[in-house]
């Protein structure tokens, strides 16, 4: 089981969230938490796998949570949830150490997926946090990062691409197959196979690529189906 604590300083947020993720049968939230202080001190007992924080609390806000818990419980690992997109809080999120950042209108099955995400060691970010790092990076080294991107994308096929292009705007896998006008699971697939074609612990990494290789939808290079 993935033991979770959810911190959020609104009663009826954390029962909601409680509802959604003990939905799942290999998940269990241990415990829950009204501000970021009684978060750390709580994960600091020990039995907490995934810590899943509200940014804005009383007392100390996620972010400074996430921070403490670095140094209090560095084996838990800690998703940022919040009504607040904004692309600091993204990069603030990843540069301390965070397992994931959601926004709180994120479907019900993108949380369990980030939770199991975040257990297992992996990064997660929703489709919109993805396109707000891209975006951060962009202007920074982006003839260097775009020459050696391009050289990685040279084994993708024609529809792989078109796959990986729709990942750089921040679309779901849903999203993209109906774009693509292929299922789910499709689209799915072929990720698993851009991921390790282009050796990406996650698709974040994979969207980031997209992005320095100046991949973009409607013009892809042409290339092998």
């Amino acid at each position: 089981m993935i033991r979770v604590l959810v911190a959020d300083d609104e009663p009826l947020i954390r029962a909601g969230i409680r509802m959604i993720l003990t939905s799942a049968d290999d998940i269990d939230v241990i415990a829950e938490a009204g501000d970021g202080r009684e978060a750390v001190e709580t994960a600091r007992g020990g039995g907490v796998d995934v810590a899943l924080l509200d940014i804005q609390m009383p007392v100390m806000d996620g972010l400074t949570a996430l921070v403490e818990l670095g140094r209090a419980a560095p084996k838990v690992r800690v998703l940022i949830l919040t009504t607040f997109g904004e692309r600091d809080n993204v990069l603030r999120t990843l540069g301390h150490g965070g397992a994931g950042f959601l926004l709180k209108d994120s479907a019900p099955d993108e949380l369990i997926q980030a939770v199991r995400a975040a257990a297992a060691g992996n990064a997660y970010l929703s489709p919109a946090a993805t396109r707000h790092v891209a975006d951060a990076l962009s202007a920074t080294g982006a003839t260097t990062r775009g020459e050696a991107a391009r050289r990685r994308l040279d084994g993708l096929t024609t529809r792989e691409r078109e796959v990986l292009a729709l990942l750089g705007e921040g679309l779901s896998n849903a999203d993209a197959g109906r774009r693509l006008h292929m299922s789910e699971a499709t689209v799915k697939t072929y990720v698993s196979r851009i991921l390790t074609k282009l050796d990406c612990d996650n698709r974040v990494q994979a969207a980031l690529l997209a992005r320095d290789a100046g991949l973009q939808p409607g013009g892809l290079q042409p290339g092998r189906h």
